[in-house]
């Protein structure tokens, strides 16, 4: 189960329920693929809303495997997600979003 505060979401891929976390790890993996210097440069990119098919496996890779699974891209670039690709860009959104501070998070305990 996705911990919003661990900045997961949960995703059915392959039929399977599996949690996505864009981790400081994960985050690095990421600047180093899109070839930019830091987290604001990545968020930029990001930013734009104009990602390529391999722009999605790349971020659905980085957090698959930031959540704890191990797969690589190619494996990813073979998977069947909930509602297509446009249910894979949605998930690509929520996770960008709760990684970034765009997403409504559930509120600190006091």
């Amino acid at each position: 189960m996705a911990n919003a505060r661990r900045g997961e979401i949960e995703a059915v891929i392959d039929g399977r329920a599996q949690v996505l976390c864009l981790t400081l790890g994960a985050l690095a993996e990421l600047e180093t693929a899109f070839a930019v210097d830091n987290l604001a440069a990545l968020a930029q990119r990001f930013a734009t809303g104009e990602l390529a098919a391999r722009d999605l496996i790349r971020v659905i890779g980085a957090g698959l495997r930031g959540g704890g699974a191990s797969v690589s891209d190619d494996e990813v670039a073979a998977m069947q997600f909930d509602g297509g690709v446009a249910g894979c860009a949605q998930m690509v959104g929520a996770l960008l979003a709760i990684t970034f501070g765009t997403a409504e998070r559930v509120p600190a305990d006091p």
